[in-house]
């Protein structure tokens, strides 16, 4: 069995912010950072967006002299099978690590599409399943996107924008509609198809053959490449099985992201943690925030007091307009358009005050939004 110390569950933001946060206070204590991917830790954000196109390939979130300066072991390709909370050891590759502090960022998988044929679309979350999109997209003309989410968004355009006839198909009227508001909607809408792409709304999938998606309008769109972008599931089942507290398929933290086994620690995707500015546990699914969170577990497992308190928030580049979005993230009750000459606000309220903003081009709005939901107070007459 190997020394004590921290081991991180994950290679994301959360899991290497955890590792550094705890390093900085813990200089002499082992760190290990366990990772199922072969690759050593990287952003996520530019694979749909700048690494799609083919504009860069720096996407590392750090240099591997980064990790050996500070002794932080990366263990890449490591299958975790177990964990035993009663004697602090986790399983890995059949080996016994013991932890004094084990902190789970293990990330999201992408759903896959649940239609006939749906193995024939690709998807985008790791950075081998971007490689393979671009490499796709090097030979293609054509491409259908499914799912109008941000990451189907951010693809769409950056498809076309390479040149590809692109469509993105969504079974609402406008993209985020349900999230956003159908005003908001139709302004993202607008923006993938400034890129080039095409944009259909209200149809759903029904199957997929290999070069074919059949709508069920009875329409089919032909494409030289098909990719699923319908969304994530938090990789949980390693802590559910061992009996850590869940909930809707989250991990349960407090607010300086304890759960309820001792010195286990949860950040990032997989966990639904108390956010002492909105009083209640939210999830999270953005780079930021999961970086956020890594900062307060780390700190936290290394024996420092620390709360997960800003408003979530993150940015989103489509085609060549860049989107910022603050909120609570549970609803809202009125929503309000402000119209700028170069793009646009949404005021988003409930009970007189603001618990959400997006922004387009209007970075003064974005920043006090941020603001006005931590403080409960109501939008700008403007």
């Amino acid at each position: 069995m190997s020394d004590s110390g921290l081991v991180v569950l994950g290679s994301g933001p959360a899991g290497v912010a955890a590792a550094e946060a705890y390093r900085d206070r813990r200089p002499d204590a082992p760190v290990r950072i366990l990772s199922a991917d072969r690759r050593r830790p990287y952003a996520r954000p530019p694979l749909s967006k700048e690494f799609l196109r083919g504009k860069t390939d720096d996407i590392d979130l750090h240099p591997e002299q980064w990790f050996t300066e500070r002794d932080i072991v990366l263990a890449l390709e490591s299958r975790v099978q177990g964990f035993d909370p009663q004697q602090r050891v986790v399983t890995v590759d059949g080996e016994p690590h013991g932890y004094d502090a084990l902190i789970f960022a293990t990330g999201s998988s992408p759903v896959p599409l649940p239609v006939p044929g749906g193995e024939h679309a690709l998807q985008l979350r790791s950075l081998d399943d971007a490689e393979r999109l671009r490499a796709a997209a090097e030979s293609a003309r054509s491409a259908v996107v499914i799912g109008a989410g941000f990451i189907g968004c951010e693809a769409a355009a950056s498809l076309a924008l390479r040149g590809l006839s692109v469509t993105l198909v969504a079974p609402d009227e406008a993209p985020q509609q349900k999230r956003l508001g159908i005003e908001a909607g139709r302004k993202l809408a607008g923006l993938v198809e400034a890129s080039g792409a095409r944009w259909l709304g209200g149809a759903s999938v029904e199957r997929l053959d290999e070069s074919v998606v059949h709508l069920d309008s009875g329409e089919t769109l032909e494409a030289d490449l098909i990719l699923a972008a319908t969304g994530v599931r938090p990789n949980t089942e390693l802590a559910g099985v061992a009996g850590v507290p869940m909930q809707d398929s989250r991990i349960v933290a407090d607010e300086d992201l304890s759960t309820g086994v001792p010195q286990v620690y949860a950040a990032g995707d997989v966990a639904l943690a108390f956010n002492t500015g909105a009083g209640r546990r939210l999830p999270i699914e953005h780079w930021q925030d999961a970086e956020d969170q890594g900062k307060v577990a780390g700190a936290t497992a290394a024996g420092d007091d620390a709360a997960w308190s800003g408003v979530p928030g993150f940015w989103t580049t489509i085609g060549d307009t860049t989107v910022k979005y603050h909120a609570w993230g549970d609803g809202y009750q009125d929503s309000r358009m402000v119209e700028h000459g170069d793009g646009f606000t949404v005021w988003y309220e409930a009970d007189g005050a603001v618990v959400a903003v997006l922004t387009c081009n209007a970075d003064d709005d974005y920043d006090l939004g941020g603001e006005l939901i931590q403080a409960g107070k109501p939008a700008p007459l403007r």
